[in-house]
């Protein structure tokens, strides 16, 4: 059993009484369930690509059968992954929350909704997920969770190409889930950042607009980032250890 983290009574204090909490979550999270990051992703057959090709538009219109069958690879490692403690910690002080009529809004740049399987409900999902496919031709959305695809790329009823609908490089994250974002933000009084490097906008600036709106901002992430120096808390080490430590102070 790993030893508990050092939680600061404040930043527990500070849990247990606020209104309504946003966390994000980034790759980190995903990790410590044993899905390589994005940096990492290149492993294998795929070592000698660059992700920027089978992550882009330009790339999936050169070679959709290519880019379909790296997003497959993708799916299988994802399938195979379980929920950590990170992720079950989350989706308790989300049922916690619930009790008590506070709320409470997950964010996530993940695309493997690991989430969902721990039990979270209220995520939003800023990059899309890897288990949704779009027609490029209609437009049509569906949930597939066979692997492998029968054919690269998959094929729509209309006969068009499908691909992931996720967030490649060069588009703009959903306005569904930013407007979703941000009317969260709007009203949290704690903000948490959690396994990501604060780095990919615009997710990374979402700290400052919480804090513009007045809550207060923890950081659980294993390495420094460039928010460490203006959170409220920044505590480093696995999400896996901290969070669970953390939840447990407030809803036991």
């Amino acid at each position: 059993m790993p030893k508990p983290s050092v939680i600061p009574e404040s930043l527990a204090h500070a849990l247990q009484s606020a209104r309504a909490v946003v966390a994000l979550t980034g790759a980190g999270v995903s990790a410590e369930s044993g899905i390589p990051t994005f940096r990492d992703a290149m492993e294998g057959l795929w070592a000698e690509f660059d992700p920027h090709e089978l992550a882009s538009p330009e790339g999936f219109a050169r070679d959709p059968g290519m880019v379909t069958r790296w997003y497959d690879w993708r799916r299988e490692k994802c399938g195979a992954a379980k929920p950590n403690p990170a992720h079950r910690a989350l989706a308790r002080i989300e049922k916690y929350f619930a009790t008590q009529r506070r709320a409470f809004t997950l964010l996530t740049q993940n695309v493997d909704r690991l989430h969902h399987a721990a039990g979270s409900r209220n995520v939003v999902e800023l990059h899309g997920t890897i288990w949704v496919w779009r027609c490029t031709q209609c437009g049509m959305e569906r949930e597939e969770r066979d692997v492998p695809f029968k054919e690269y790329p998959p094929r729509c009823a209309c006969g068009g190409a499908r691909r992931p609908a996720v967030v490649w490089f060069g588009e703009m994250l959903p306005h569904d889930a930013m407007q979703k974002a941000h009317d969260a933000l709007d009203g949290c009084d704690l903000f948490l950042s959690i396994g990501t490097s604060a780095v990919v906008e615009p997710a990374a600036s979402f700290v400052y607009t919480a804090r513009s709106r007045g809550a207060k901002t923890v950081e659980i992430n294993r390495d420094p980032t460039p928010i460490t120096r203006v959170v409220d808390w920044s505590l480093l080490g696995k999400a896996g250890e901290i969070l669970p430590e953390l939840v447990r102070q407030v809803a036991e």
